[in-house]
């Protein structure tokens, strides 16, 4: 792609000329990224920079990368040569929320937990929940169809995005969905863009939904002596009436990394453990009760149960800090597949195999619940035959994962890291159509070129 940005006057909008702090803007959080030379960074202030950065980019062919709070593990949101990185965490007010409707109206640049804040102060309560809601925003979340800690019983992003704000290449305004309790008007532009990582479009407004809140959720914990009995857990837990809220899974390695980081009140010497959480309404403490029997009854060793909302929160700010834990033991090359849950105790043993056979430490760890774990490979950049074997045991992952039933990407999208993998799922037909679809609202193809189901 040729790119010519003599061909328009350059747009007053907020450039950032400053070559250190650029390069910041030039990567995300995925393994190994660097900023490369010549490219752009606007960090918009609202929806007209946005717009007048798109119809720059049409006018002088120029590619767009969309860009939040650049916490994403795949690579969809680092620069590219010669293009213009947007970042949109700049839009960041949260602009309405609608008790009666159920409703909330925020910009892209609004983090989760900040939505879940204002949300929660007028007694509701918006779902999606990733291990970095702190930090991560939700056209962040919008991009790449996040999940979290809680989809187990509350599901991902998709089920909460009512409608969007869209600016298309060359500055055009979409708007889709509702702001109503229903609408019957046609195909579902929202569900388009949800997960599409920037290839559609720039997102500058989101129409989330919520809920009634839950009661404040308490936690139980149960230590497993093998995969086997743990999985017992997680499919009896399944099975339960009233499903619990959270159920994440952690193995020996990711419970070591998470106890040398701080004591977050984990046992250490178990094969696995299991976190629980209960927040049904008028009935939290019976639910929770009879989830640690039901860990009991799989084959816990010990089963601890917190009494208070402080001892939920310590150990779920263990789970949360996993990634954390595990980078401390060196680079990670962070994987995110989706099992059918049966299938989970397979991933888990023949993922070690693999690993093992080719010398590579591996953490099976993530979202025991719905059958997304997050394999987390330690690695070491500078080393070319160590990436080799990692990358090997990455694709060797991604196959036993199609093998089994699942998804290459439950939640983290596919980006650049797993492009080259996303064939083996879809086949060329089914990336030719997506190609299509994207041609309708992108034909000069500049909406993140080279990500996912555009990448060559």
């Amino acid at each position: 792609m040729t790119t010519d940005l003599t061909r328009a006057p350059r747009p007053t909008v907020p450039w950032i000329d400053d070559p250190d702090v650029r390069a910041g803007y030039g990567v995300d959080a995925s393994l190994g990224a660097t900023a490369p030379d010549g490219f752009e960074v606007v960090r918009a202030r609202d929806e007209a920079d946005v717009v007048e950065v798109l119809r720059f980019a049409a006018a002088t062919n120029t590619p767009v990368v969309p860009q939040g709070a650049r916490t994403g593990l795949t690579g969809a949101a680092a620069a590219r040569p010669g293009a213009i990185v947007l970042n949109t965490t700049g839009l960041n007010r949260v602009v309405d929320v609608d008790p009666v409707q159920g409703l909330a109206v925020a910009g892209p640049g609004v983090t989760t937990q900040e939505l879940k804040k204002a949300c929660a102060q007028e007694g509701l309560f918006y779902p999606p929940d990733p291990a970095s809601a702190a930090s991560c925003t939700l056209g962040g979340n919008v991009a790449t169809n996040a999940g979290g800690l809680c989809c187990v019983k509350y599901g991902v992003t998709a089920d909460y995005i009512a409608g969007l704000r869209v600016v298309l290449p060359g500055g055009e305004v979409m708007t889709t969905g509702r702001r109503t309790a229903k609408n019957s008007v046609g195909p579902d532009f929202t569900g388009l863009v949800v997960g599409s990582e920037g290839t559609i479009g720039v997102v500058t407004q989101v129409v989330a939904t919520a809920i009634p809140a839950p009661d404040p959720a308490l936690t139980a914990v149960g230590m497993f002596p093998s995969l086997e009995s743990a999985s017992a857990a997680i499919i009896a837990l399944r099975r339960d009436p009233h499903p619990p809220c959270l159920l994440e899974f952690l193995d020996e390695r990711s419970i070591e990394a998470i106890q040398g980081l701080a004591d977050y009140g984990f046992p250490q010497g178990c094969a696995a453990a299991l976190l629980v959480q209960a927040d049904r309404p008028g009935h939290v403490a019976p639910d929770l009760a009879r989830y640690a029997e039901l860990l009991s009854q799989a084959g816990a060793d010990e089963v601890a149960v917190a009494d208070t909302a402080q001892e939920a929160d310590a150990l779920l700010a263990g789970r949360r800090a996993l990634h954390a834990a595990l980078e401390s033991t060196g680079p990670q090359l962070i994987e995110d597949m989706c099992v059918p849950i049966r299938q989970l105790p397979h991933l888990v043993t023949r993922g070690r195999e693999i690993a093992a056979a080719r010398g590579i430490a591996v953490s099976m760890s993530g979202h025991g619940g719905d059958g997304n774990l997050h394999p987390s490979l330690t690695v070491d950049p500078a080393d070319p035959e160590v990436m080799d074997r990692a990358w090997r045991v990455f694709g060797e992952l991604v196959d036993l994962t199609l093998e089994l039933g699942g998804t290459i990407s439950g939640e983290h999208g596919i980006g650049t890291l797993k492009a080259p993998y996303l064939r083996r799922q879809l086949g060329a037909a089914q990336l030719d159509r997506l190609r299509a679809v994207k041609a309708v609202f992108d034909p000069a193809g500049l909406m993140n070129p080279g990500v996912s189901y555009t990448s060559p």
